[in-house]
Order: C-alpha cells, then sequence, then structure tokens
C-alpha cells in the first residue's frame, strides 16, 4: 500500500449518499461505490502509525466484499467507518492545531497524529494501568454496546457467551493459551512446534480453486537471509471469488514487502509450512508486531456459533483499561505473604502476557483467588453452624453401648476406635455434629455408626440413617435387625416398596417415639415422616443425596446431629472442596485377617482363563459376581448386556451350576429374591449391573468378573472388588477389557498395583476428573474457570490457610469490605449461591 493524504470529503459525501439511497452499491461515472471505497482505502493516509493500518486495510477488503453483504451488515459496514474516519479526520486537525502551538517539538511528533485514546485503549502491549487509560477506562459495570469498539451488534453476539458488562469480559478467562512469542529464522522451524517468522514476500498468488468456486486460496512464497518456505491461506465463501477482493490480497501482499506470520509448523508436499498462519504486513524489518495474533501469547477463549476468535479478543482489549480500576479486595499483606500479583496486573496479563513466566504468574494469582473464595464461604459456613445450639446433648457412655461391645465378635481396630471418639466428643457438644467419615471399603463405618446411634438412643433419642438405594438400605437393615434384635431394640425399614399399611405403623411409631431407628431410602424424607425427638441422622453414599434432600432430613428434628458417611475414599483436594465445612475422619485400617484380593486385568482371548477360575472356586463351595455395564445390549455400544449374559452363562458356560440376575430395572420383591438366593448359595453366580457397587454382602463370594472393565471409573471398579474378599478365602478380581487403547490399559494397571483406595481415587480423578470420581457431574463440585484439582493442589492448601487465618481475625469479614463484596458476589453469579445456603 502507498501512502497519500486522504480525501475526507469524497470519502464521507461517497458513505453519506449511499446511505441515503438505501446500501444499494451505488453505480457512479468510473466505480461502483464499493470499488471506489476498497480502492481508497487500499493506500494508508500520510503518517497512519502501524497501530491504525490493520483497521484501515480490514476496511479495505471488507469494502471489496460489499457487494455479497447482507443489507444489515452495510448497514454496519458504512456506520462504522463514518464514525471511524471522523474520528481520525478530528484527531488530526486537532493534534495539528497542537502541533502550530508548540511547533518546537519537532518533527518527531508527527507520527503520532492518528494516535487516539480508544487506540490506546486497545493496544494489548500499550501499559493499560497508566494513568492515561485509568482516565479514559470504561466503568467495570458499563455495558459492552457502549463501547465503541464493541458496538450493539458485537455486544449481542458477545451476549450469547454470556457478557453483558466490562466486568464480564475482564473476568472471562481464556480457556488457554498458544505461545507464538518465539520469532525464529526459516531455516530453524521445525514439524509440530508454534513460531513466528519474519520475512520478504518472494511471490504472492491468489485465486479461486478450479475444483471449487467458493474456496479461494492465497499463496505466498517469503524468504529470509536463511531460507524461503511457502505458506498459504484458505477462504471460503462466494464473496471471496470477487476480482476485486483477490486485487487487493495480492496489493497487499506485494512482491517485496515484508511480513509477520505465525502458526503450526507441519509437514506439506513442499516441504515445511505454517499451518493456515496468521499474518501481518510490516512497514520495515525492524517494526513491532501490532497484531492480536502474531509474535505473542495468544489466548483462546470459549467460543459458540456465531462468534469468532477475533470478535472476543478485540473486546476483551477494548474492556481491559477497566482493570485499572480494579479495586484489590486482597490486603497487600496477605499478597505479599503468598507471593501474588495485584488482581489489575493478573487480569491484564491473564488475557494478553507478555510472555508464558508472566502469564504463569498471572494465572496462580486467579488460581488463587477461585480457591480462596471458594474456601472462605465454606469456613464461613461452618462458624455459622457452629453457632447453632441443638438440644440433642447426647450420653456417649452407657449400659447400650457396653452391651453392644460385648456382643461383638471382634474389636475395633485403632483407625476405627479413633474415629468413634472423634464423634463421641462431637455428640457431648451443645452445637450439632457435621462429621464425614470415609473408610476404603470394608473398612468398618457401619459398627462405628451403629455406637453412634446407640448413644442417641441411650441418651433418650431417635436416630435415622437413609442409604441411596434399596439394596444399601436392605443391606444395613438386615446387618442392624441381627445386633439390635440381641439388644432387645425394635428396628424398622422404609423405602419406595413398603406396604401401605406397614408404612403407616412406621408412622405411628415414629411419631409416639416407640421406634428408636428408623433405616430407608429416600421415603425418609417424605412429609408424614414425623420423628418424636430425631437426635441423630446417619447418610450413608452422602455424595449421592443432594444438599435439599440431605437438608429434608436434618429439618425432621431441631438441630440433630448428622454423621455422612462414604465408601468412596476422596482425595484431599476434593474433600477440601466439597466438604471444607464438615469435619472429616478417615478409617484408615482394615480389620485384621483380610487377604489381598489378587486382581488380574483380562483380554477378550483369555476368557477361557476366567471361566476356569471361576469353575475351580464354585466347585469348592465359593461364589461369583459377573458385573456389565448394561442391562439389555445396546445398538450403539458394543457391550456386553447382563440379560444376555445371563442366558448365555446359565445355557452354555455353566449349565451346571445355577446361574442369577439382578438390575436396577427389576421390581424390589425380584430384587429380594435374586440377592436372598445368592445369599443362601442357591445361586453359584449373580450375574449384576452396577446395582452390587454398594450393599450386597456375601463373605462366600470370591471372584468379581467385570466385562468392560474400561467403560467404568477406577473408584467405581474398587467398590466392585469390595464385594469379594469379605471371608477368609483368597479372592480375585477379574478385569475383562476389549480396548486396545493405551490410556484404557494404563487405567486398569493402576488397580493391579494397588489396593489403597485414597490412592486409587486420587489416580482416578487424573484420568476422569473430580465430578467423574464422585459417580455424578451434579456432585457438588464447582465449576473453576482457571483452578485444577489435580494440578494446583499447593495453591488449593495455601488459599485454605489464607482463608483459615481470615475467619480467625473475623469470621463476618466486617474489615474487609471488599473481600465480603467479592465474596458475595462469586457466590451468587458463579457458584449458584448453593454452598452460602
Amino acid at each position: 500500500m502507498t501512502n497519500e493524504k486522504p480525501d475526507w470529503i469524497r470519502l464521507h459525501k461517497a458513505l453519506a449518499i449511499e446511505a441515503e439511497r438505501g446500501f444499494t452499491d451505488l453505480v457512479g461515472k468510473q466505480y461502483r461505490f464499493s470499488e471506489f471505497l476498497s480502492l481508497t482505502l487500499g493506500k494508508f493516509p500520510t503518517g497512519l502509525p502501524q497501530t491504525e493500518r490493520r483497521r484501515w486495510q480490514g476496511l479495505a477488503v471488507q469494502f471489496a466484499s460489499y457487494p455479497h453483504l447482507a443489507l444489515e451488515e452495510r448497514q454496519h459496514l458504512v456506520a462504522e467507518t463514518r464514525r471511524y474516519l471522523s474520528q481520525l479526520q478530528q484527531e488530526e486537525q486537532g493534534e495539528q492545531g497542537e502541533q502550530g502551538k508548540q511547533g518546537s517539538r519537532g518533527a518527531g511528533e508527527q507520527g503520532k497524529t492518528y494516535k487516539s485514546k480508544i487506540q490506546v485503549a486497545r493496544d494489548p502491549k500499550s501499559k493499560i494501568i497508566s494513568e492515561v487509560s485509568r482516565r479514559l477506562a470504561p466503568n467495570i459495570e458499563q455495558k459492552l454496546s457502549d463501547l465503541p469498539e464493541i458496538g450493539f451488534k458485537k455486544a449481542d453476539n458477545l451476549a450469547r457467551l454470556g457478557l453483558h458488562t466490562v466486568r464480564d469480559l475482564l473476568f472471562y478467562y481464556p480457556r488457554d493459551h498458544i505461545d507464538y512469542a518465539r520469532q525464529v529464522n526459516i531455516r530453524e522451524l521445525q514439524a509440530g512446534e508454534t513460531v513466528t517468522i519474519v520475512a520478504t514476500v518472494k511471490r504472492c498468488n491468489c485465486f479461486t480453486s478450479p475444483k471449487n468456486q467458493k474456496l479461494s486460496i492465497l499463496e505466498l512464497v517469503v524468504k529470509d537471509n536463511s531460507g524461503q518456505i511457502k505458506i498459504g491461506r484458505f477462504y471460503a465463501g462466494t464473496r471471496f471469488s470477487s476480482r476485486a477482493w483477490q486485487e487487493s490480497l495480492k496489493r497487499r501482499y506485494a512482491v517485496g514487502s515484508i511480513l509477520a506470520a505465525c502458526g503450526l509448523v507441519k509437514e506439506s508436499k513442499y516441504g515445511l509450512t505454517l499451518d493456515n498462519p496468521e499474518i501481518e504486513v510490516l512497514a520495515n524489518p525492524g517494526d513491532s508486531i501490532e497484531s492480536l495474533n502474531i509474535g505473542r501469547v495468544v489466548p483462546i477463549y470459549g467460543l459458540t456459533e456465531g462468534v469468532v476468535a477475533n470478535t472476543v479478543r478485540q473486546a476483551v482489549i477494548a474492556a481491559l483499561p477497566a482493570a485499572a480500576n480494579l479495586k484489590d479486595p486482597l490486603p497487600s499483606g496477605l499478597r505479599q505473604k503468598y507471593g501474588l500479583m495485584e488482581l489489575k496486573d493478573a487480569i491484564a496479563n491473564i488475557h494478553f502476557p507478555s510472555d508464558s513466566d508472566a502469564l504463569k504468574v498471572a494465572r496462580r494469582r486467579l488460581v488463587f483467588d477461585e480457591f480462596f473464595y471458594l474456601q472462605l464461604g465454606l469456613l464461613q459456613r461452618q462458624q455459622q453452624a457452629r453457632a447453632i445450639q441443638t438440644s440433642a446433648i447426647l450420653v456417649p457412655r452407657g449400659q447400650l453401648v457396653e452391651k453392644f461391645h460385648e456382643i461383638l465378635p471382634f474389636q475395633l481396630t485403632g483407625a476405627q476406635q479413633r474415629v468413634l471418639n472423634d464423634i463421641l466428643n462431637d455428640l457431648q457438644k451443645p452445637v450439632p455434629m457435621n462429621r464425614l467419615v470415609q473408610g476404603d471399603v470394608g473398612s468398618g463405618k457401619t459398627v462405628v455408626a451403629v455406637l453412634a446411634i446407640l448413644a442417641a438412643i441411650q441418651s433418650g433419642y431417635q436416630a435415622a440413617l437413609m442409604a441411596p438405594t434399596e439394596v444399601l438400605a436392605e443391606q444395613h437393615y438386615r446387618k442392624l435387625v441381627g445386633w439390635f434384635n440381641l439388644l432387645h431394640l425394635p428396628v424398622e425399614l422404609l423405602t419406595g416398596s413398603t406396604k401401605t399399611a406397614k408404612r403407616r405403623q412406621i408412622h405411628s411409631q415414629l411419631s409416639t417415639g416407640e421406634l428408636p431407628l428408623l433405616v430407608g431410602t429416600h421415603a425418609l424424607i417424605q412429609d408424614p415422616v414425623n420423628f418424636q425427638q430425631l437426635g441423630l441422622v446417619v447418610i450413608d453414599e452422602q455424595h449421592r443425596f443432594g444438599v435439599e434432600q440431605r437438608a429434608r432430613l436434618q429439618q425432621k428434628g431441631e438441630q440433630p446431629h448428622v454423621l455422612t458417611m462414604t465408601a468412596t475414599p476422596i482425595p484431599r483436594t476434593l474433600a477440601l472442596t466439597i466438604h471444607g465445612d464438615l469435619d472429616v475422619s478417615q478409617i484408615d485400617e482394615l480389620p485384621p485377617g483380610r487377604q489381598k484380593i489378587q486382581t488380574t486385568v483380562l483380554s477378550g482371548q483369555q476368557r477361557n482363563h476366567a471361566y476356569d477360575l471361576i469353575r475351580r472356586e464354585i466347585v469348592q463351595g465359593r461364589q461369583v459376581y459377573v458385573v456389565l455395564p448394561l442391562v439389555e445390549e445396546s445398538e450403539k455400544l458394543d457391550l456386553r448386556s447382563a440379560t444376555d449374559e445371563h442366558q448365555k452363562l446359565q445355557e452354555s458356560v455353566f449349565p451346571d451350576f445355577q446361574v442369577g440376575l439382578l438390575h436396577g430395572r427389576m421390581s424390589s420383591a425380584d430384587k429380594d429374591e435374586a440377592i436372598t438366593k445368592f445369599r443362601d448359595n442357591q445361586t453359584q453366580v449373580l450375574v449384576s449391573t452396577t446395582v452390587v457397587e454398594v450393599g450386597v454382602d456375601v463373605p462366600n463370594a470370591t471372584v468379581m468378573l467385570i466385562e468392560n472393565a474400561e467403560r467404568f471409573g477406577l473408584s467405581q471398579l474398587h467398590q466392585l472388588r469390595g464385594r469379594v474378599g469379605r471371608g477368609a478365602a483368597q479372592s480375585y478380581c477379574l478385569l475383562m477389557s476389549s480396548s486396545r487403547s493405551p490410556d484404557a490399559q494404563q487405567r486398569l494397571k493402576v488397580l493391579e498395583q494397588s489396593q489403597d483406595g485414597f490412592f486409587i481415587s486420587e489416580m482416578d480423578m487424573r484420568f476422569r476428573g473430580p465430578g467423574q470420581v464422585l459417580g455424578t457431574r451434579q456432585s457438588g463440585v464447582p465449576d473453576f474457570t482457571l483452578a485444577s484439582l489435580v494440578e494446583d493442589e499447593e495453591v488449593l492448601l495455601l488459599a485454605r490457610q489464607a482463608a483459615e487465618k481470615i475467619i480467625e481475625m473475623d469470621a463476618t469479614l466486617e474489615r474487609w469490605y471488599l473481600m465480603k463484596q467479592e465474596l458475595k458476589y462469586r457466590y451468587e453469579r458463579l457458584m449458584g449461591g448453593a454452598i452460602l445456603t
């Protein structure tokens, strides 16, 4: 492009007439309107700074495709161009007047003619926190449509991403970054790297593909002093087939012009090239690169249909000056203690970092914030809970507890006794207990819970035990009936399958206080269930219940004590995140005599080895589980179904033995019958879905065969494995997998190598993420924008420490008004307020 003095009058007149005549692309004596604008804007105005040239060039290219634009797009382009040209003309006139008054400044100032306040705000390399930008910065709550660089149309597009205000944009963090900051010579290019090159155009060609009239191709051969390469870009759409547009592109990348290009280096039939590169023309070899994408660490944002990457990047740049006005809610002393970047600098560098080191420091600060405000909310809720009084102050020692110890055929392990002491100490306090007991499969959580229940009953209170499935509730009930009969105490089971007459009897006995303990499923939280004096609530596999469901059971009494249990070991970072307001105890010791379960990963070709082992165990009087992921065969997934497998095993593989079937679609009566037959050894093989994951306790079962094991998470496989190994005989877990994926095999090998549930859950979280570890995406795990529970454990622990110190100093946060407001904002907007309710 050449440099000329713009003819402002002709440009304004052409734009005005086009608008008056209805945006019809008027035909003049020599040119169409679009051709005149494209040609005129194809020449840079004298003194136009490098940072404005990209926008000027962009307008020239847009007017080349003007004939193919819709009416609304033409209107927007003409209006935007008129505003932009008026702004440049005014600045030129103002700058000339200023230079007339202060001619002594010299010719060096003339190149700054077009340096506007908007450009300062938009330029990612400018110091956005300077005083100039501070004065010019948009308001943090300003609507995006009010920013001149964005306007109504782009604001409507950005609204599809939930971005409405300047604040929304500033805190819309990139999901990733690509580092194009490394500039290399052509000779140094290596496939697989992302780089930037600066080179001279040796040859340029732009043409429509002979095979596809809707595809235009730009081909450039560029060289530097070390070599040359061929690069190209593709433009899909008929508007790019216009001769005017293609000629404008040739003028832009004329032979001899200097350009910067960045992209992924890849092999092509012409040798190494840059994959669909970003390209910027430079006036001189040493000029700075002003592109948003070239020669820098480029932010990658989450997008949606109709919103392109550069729209978001340009909008962020328009909003970035507002970061200078952000007041940091974290006190300077706290930031210094934990080595945290100031908030305004972190926001600037998370979007457009100067280099990868600046990005790392910025990310650490913002990850700290995500964890810190979560922990602050959890600890504040814990403080509020401890301020509540309970009427149920229980007696930890007494005849019932002592007698239960006498009838137990074993001694509690050291870990069980330690956790029990934690619980009994809580029960004596005037504030409600809120404790989580974690324990691996078979560690003896139920016995500890029963001792807590007995402490409540001997103190004159009732207790409730809620389980997520009828199978697990039935299992608890059977075990409790055996113990409570010896203690001469009644206990009842209430599930969705309980008959109406029995249900009425239970309701009556509860309300009069005759029934001290009720075991059940979600049926416990139904309105007719009224306790006379509920003192203790025990919730098993608590993560399978929602917050509201747990709260409804607690509301059946006057601030009862709450004991929650889980046999799904939770990694430390995950426990802090979703249970940061609870007191946590861990049973980290298995009862003596439990043998290690021999675990083996098998391929489909080794199936006969598995069947031989099963036959050998059944002949010795043992029993076997066969677990599958589906009830019926799926057309979409090549998985073995439980119903088909049951028929095959009974008729073809084990015709001499009894094979049972258990799955979630069966009626309660049929489930009970299937479990009872297996428990009584009337069936030797039980084909089941994951309904046996918890709650089925058959010590005589010694083999767990899991089909399509790669379809399960590690924690779930560990739970299933825990169904065997409950007796004195050696037990086996066989993981059958048809997947050849190295990742799938690596995951399954973890189970071969370890039987430590906490280690397995840590690995599971690394492979699948925290939500999946708990068996559901709606498990109460907050959605972090930047933070990772796998990679950022160190930052989480520091944030927890900092939050504890803050709460210790002032739990109301009145001393830190900005921090209090930020906590409220984050929970209301980002986490739905669930943790503060």
